[in-house]
């Protein structure tokens, strides 16, 4: 017989950065769902976990939510798993060729949620959920009840990281690029590259907290099991499902921010009117579209939004979101078959794009580029994609960036761009971009 969370509403506010720290210290497997930058003040989910096959989370059913999630008070998540998909193992199920991984963290990895806190930042309310079949079960431990908030430490000196190609050689692999699309091997390829920060290891939660000070993200997340650990800056949606609706919010298109609110304005429509970045999104719609054709109802498929701007504190973003109604009886691995790897990170044609990117990039993405969230027992879920992120590990932390690329892409314009991405999330480890970058 399945155990049904139990959720205790808190008499007062605590801090999730706290919460996450008091739980990381005790429990080697702990998560941090991030959603106090979303425009709604959103939820977040601070908790412990324990690991779990993937074969199982892709086996569960999604789809209709059932009656009981609609009287839930602690937010969508209301128990399921945690965790994330590496770029390499979408690749593979769909056939591209893909480098081995140097295992400095795991290609995928899920949590079952056990105990968390729901935290509601739009009213500031906090839940203790329990999840565990014990007779403490929905009571609060005492040595759980944080007060304050966590603050990071200061960052004494800078290092460089070290680029996996230099800003000229990443340069050629766009001119490369260039050169499939017109002889015609693909329309649109999503180039990246990977910045290493050697050294001892970092604390995940002091990095993640300057990460989400200098990058407030609508998907920012931290995960944590052993001694590796996903931080995330994400702007990106890639799947939400909630009820029989699967929406996808894919981004192609980055502006930078300017202090000035003249020259800020003129950026985002700047932005918007780019041929090439325009291009560059439709491309991707048109994809996602026919990817959730393949799990979706027939004449369902909608475009809701197309070419809107989203400003983050860095950088503005050309967002379009593309959204269908669910066929009965379908599971994780079925939405993941039809739409993993996110098509604004591999380019179109997919399994081309995948196979020409394997010989120009020429080492594995890793975990970057992948996807990471919830899956919930009682068929939701909610994926970010792993962009604007930091891996860390016994060896050091690893940051990518990458950008798209059509036949319009200026190769300065596009280097630019990935020093832009991949700027934040290093200063975040106390490191600089390489020379030349």
């Amino acid at each position: 017989m399945s155990v049904h969370p139990v959720a205790v509403e808190l008499e007062a506010w605590i801090d999730p950065s706290q919460a996450f720290a008091q739980w990381a210290g005790r429990h080697d497997h702990c998560f941090w769902l991030d959603g106090e930058a979303t425009e709604s003040g959103g939820w977040s989910w601070v908790g412990i976990g324990t690991p779990a096959v993937s074969e199982v989370v892709t086996a569960a059913p999604i789809g209709a939510a059932t009656a009981s999630a609609q009287r839930w008070p602690a937010g969508r998540f209301r128990g399921g798993w945690v965790g994330w998909f590496g770029y390499e193992v979408g690749a593979a199920a769909a056939g591209a060729p893909v480098h081995p991984d140097a295992a400095d963290a795991p290609s995928s990895l899920w949590l079952r949620a056990s105990q968390w806190y729901a935290f509601d930042h739009a009213r500031q309310r906090v839940f203790f959920v329990d999840h565990e079949d014990t007779a403490e079960r929905g009571v609060v431990p005492d040595a759980l009840l944080p007060e304050g908030e966590v603050r990071p430490e200061d960052i004494a000196a800078p290092a460089a990281a070290v680029a996996r190609h230099g800003a000229d050689q990443y340069a050629e692999l766009i001119e490369r690029c260039r050169a499939h699309i017109r002889e015609g091997d693909a329309y649109q390829l999503c180039l990246t590259t990977r910045f290493t920060v050697a050294g001892p290891p970092v604390d995940p939660l002091a990095v993640y907290l300057r990460l989400r000070a200098g990058s407030p993200a609508p998907f920012g997340a931290l995960i944590r099991s052993g001694d590796v650990a996903l931080l995330s800056a994400s702007p990106e949606r890639f799947l939400d499902v909630e009820g029989e609706r699967v929406r996808t919010s894919p981004i192609k298109g980055t502006r930078r921010r300017s202090p000035d609110p003249a020259e800020d304005a003129a950026l985002a429509a700047e932005l918007v009117g780019d041929e090439k970045e325009r291009a560059e999104n439709l491309m991707i719609v048109d994809l996602m579209r026919n990817d959730l054709s393949r799990v979706c109802e027939p004449g369902s498929i909608a475009v809701d939004e197309l070419f809107a701007v989203h400003s983050y504190r860095q950088v503005h973003q050309l967002v379009s979101t593309v959204s269908g109604t669910l066929r009965p009886g379908i599971r994780v691995s079925d939405l993941l078959a039809a739409t993993f790897p996110a098509g604004s990170m591999t380019g179109a044609p997919k399994l081309s794009a995948m196979t020409i990117l394997h010989r120009l990039e020429g080492a594995p993405r890793g975990i970057f580029s992948g996807c990471l969230g919830w899956i919930g027992e009682d068929g939701g879920l909610d994926l970010a994609m792993i962009i604007r992120s930091i891996v860390t590990h016994p060896g050091g932390a690893y940051v990518g960036a990458g950008g798209g690329i059509t036949w319009r892409s200026v190769p300065s314009a596009e280097v630019a761009e990935v020093a832009l991405k991949a700027r934040g999330p290093l200063a975040a480890l106390g490191a600089s971009l390489p020379e030349g970058w």
